[in-house]
């Protein structure tokens, strides 16, 4: 830990303010309240409020290495006391020097005021030791402070990460079945699949490491993983967008919507008997992106309908990304089920 003078320029200017002001107002004091020569009076601010504080600043080494022992007090009492000694006789023997180079007559001042500025030496001293000792904890406070803010975004970040990991292998697992069925049915399909597949996992690992994208690429890697699943549920499956120009460069979470497309697929349209259209909307409001993941579905072929592990990832990241678990609405009225999104403005 740097010396906090050193490491603090503002705090170096402030205190160095400060012992001006206090050694002119001694100046002033000691000639018109004490009739002091305004020679001497210069002479003493000088070694009070000048000299003494240069000096002091090494105090801060001497706590910085000596430490503050919490078992053992008088052990640092002794330290202290000695190590104020010893400070006191420098000052002083430097104090007397200057006078005497500058006009000895002087000295007779110094000699009349020696047990008052051993006794104003010490009490520096304690001063000094108490704003030292506070300056530190201060700093120690502040770097745990900022060690626990990057502790909590790694954590947030790994979390972040782990909920991803729980979507995309289930995907991949259900594409692979499909496109296994379909070399054999469908080569050319197959064929399509995987190419589609292929670009999808390149969007997926090309944004894992950012945390928000714009909708528009968002809507294509959507796209792109609707046209995956075209292709296993043929003309059953209908998307429907309607986007509002604004809402193309909104920042949302990157793979925000696959699980909610994954979602209404697998409970819409997988046991459907007829076609199924999934509308996929998003519209401005204040201060908000409204979008809207809504599917028809039909009750007897989904009776047990929870919240599944994509919406809980879902509300899980929308709570760590912006602080706000209520930020996700699900309606389900027993023939459609409608997931809302409402992610605040940032363009």
């Amino acid at each position: 830990m740097k010396h906090p003078f050193i490491n603090n320029r503002i705090l170096s200017l402030y205190y160095s303010l400060f012992w001006l002001l206090m050694g002119v107002g001694n100046i002033f004091l000691q000639t018109l309240w004490y009739k002091m020569s305004f020679e001497a009076a210069l002479l003493e601010s000088f070694s009070i409020f000048v000299l003494y504080p240069v000096l002091g600043t090494c105090i801060w080494y001497l706590i910085k290495y000596n430490g503050l022992r919490e078992d053992d007090w008088l052990l640092n009492v002794l330290f202290n006391f000695i190590a104020a000694s010893i400070l006191n006789s420098v000052w002083l023997y430097l104090s007397f020097i200057m006078v005497k180079m500058v006009d000895s007559s002087h000295l007779v001042y110094l000699y009349d005021a020696l047990p008052s500025k051993i006794l104003t030496g010490y009490l520096m001293y304690a001063v000094y030791v108490v704003f030292f000792y506070a300056v530190g904890y201060y700093n120690s406070l502040k770097e745990k402070i900022e060690k626990e803010a990057e502790l909590k975004t790694l954590i947030r970040d790994a979390e972040l990460s782990a909920l991803k990991s729980q979507i995309n292998p289930h995907f991949l697992f259900n594409s692979l079945n499909s496109i296994a069925s379909l070399t054999i049915s469908d080569p050319e399909k197959a064929h399509e699949m995987v190419i589609n597949l292929s670009a999808f996992m390149r969007y997926s690992l090309q944004h894992n490491q950012e945390e928000t994208v714009a909708l528009k690429e968002e809507l294509e890697n959507i796209k792109l993983y609707l046209s995956i699943e075209k292709i296993r549920f043929g003309r059953k499956l209908n998307p429907v967008f309607e986007v509002e120009e604004k809402c193309l460069h909104a920042q949302i979470p990157n793979m925000i919507l696959q699980p909610l497309l994954e979602n209404a697929i697998k409970y819409g349209v997988y046991e459907a008997s007829k076609p199924v259209r999934i509308f996929i909307k998003c519209n401005s409001e204040e201060g908000y992106f409204r979008i809207l993941i809504e599917n028809d579905y039909e009750p007897e072929s989904v009776r047990n309908r929870g919240e599944g592990i994509g919406l809980k990832n879902i509300r899980q990241r929308l709570e760590l990304i912006y602080g706000n678990p209520g930020l996700m609405k699900i309606t389900d009225s027993k023939t459609s089920f409608k997931v809302e999104l409402m992610l605040p403005q940032k363009t």
